[in-house]
Formats: C-alpha cells, structure tokens, sequence
C-alpha cells in the first residue's frame, strides 16, 4: 500500500514540477520543436475534459474530480485480497485525478504540454496532453486488461 501511494505521489510530484517548467520556460504563443514534425512541447491550456471537450466547464470538473478522488482513494485503502493489477491502476488514477485537479484549483483550466504529430487522419496532431493525463490514461488501459483476465480466468 505504501508503495502504491509512494508511486502515486512521485507521479503527481513529476506531473506538477513539468507543468512548472512549461509555465516557467515556454510562452503560450511559441512552441519548442524536440523532435521536428513529431514532438513538440507547448504551453496549452484546457479548461474542459479530454481533448478539449466540454470547454468552460472548470466547476463541474472541479467537482466530478473530488469524487473520483474520494472513490479511488477509499478503494486503495480499504482491506482487500492483493491485487497488484488493480492497486497500480488505482494508484495511476489517483495520481491522474491529482495533478489535473490541482491545475484546476490553481489556475481555473489544466496545463497541457506534450503535443505529437501522429501523421494520421484525426490525429494530426494529437491533442496536447500532459503527465498527469498519461497515467489516467495508462490507468484506463490496465483495469481493461485487467478486466479481461479477471473474465477469462473465472470462464
């Protein structure tokens, strides 16, 4: 359990200090190109969900995001079988759900930096995203294999 909040923190931690950089050192209007035509960091902001849907929505969000909260960090500290699975994904979410509402509490929208330019249709580029976003959405991706290796070994 320790690890997993240890884990969470550090991410969280690593999501606010990169969302400080980018304030500190890249100007909303330019962008520094890393990897030309690919890999880009920028200074967005998002005052709705993902992929900027939802705009103008920060209160709701704010409120939704509390919940999540409360939910995530109920399931990781209440007694249950070992599920590492299960814990890592928790622990990825709460760090998620953390550092986006922070940036909402502090500044009233979510600080995106990491843009890629996938070079394909609909995604050209990717919508901006940061750190924080990643660990949602590798959260997402394990509890849906998590999900079908919990199906198929009680099938």
């Amino acid at each position: 359990m320790r690890l997993l909040l240890f884990l969470s923190l550090q991410l969280y931690a690593l999501d606010q200090l990169t969302k400080q950089l980018v304030l500190r050192f890249i100007n909303p209007f330019d962008a520094r190109n890393v990897i030309p035509d690919f890999f880009t960091l920028v200074n967005i902001t998002n005052n709705g969900a993902a992929f900027g849907t939802f705009k103008g929505n920060n209160t709701f969000f704010v409120g939704i995001s509390i919940v999540a909260l409360v939910v995530v960090t109920v399931l990781l500290v209440r007694p249950h079988r070992a599920d590492p699975w299960r814990d890592l994904s928790l622990a990825l979410l709460l760090a998620g759900i953390l550092g986006n509402l922070t940036d909402r509490l502090l500044y009233g929208h979510v600080i995106d930096f990491l843009l890629f330019n996938l070079h394909v249709r609909y995604a050209d580029p990717w919508p901006a995203f940061n750190v924080a976003d990643s660990c949602i959405s590798i959260a997402v991706v394990l509890f849906i294999i998590h999900s079908f290796r919990e199906h198929k070994s009680a099938g």
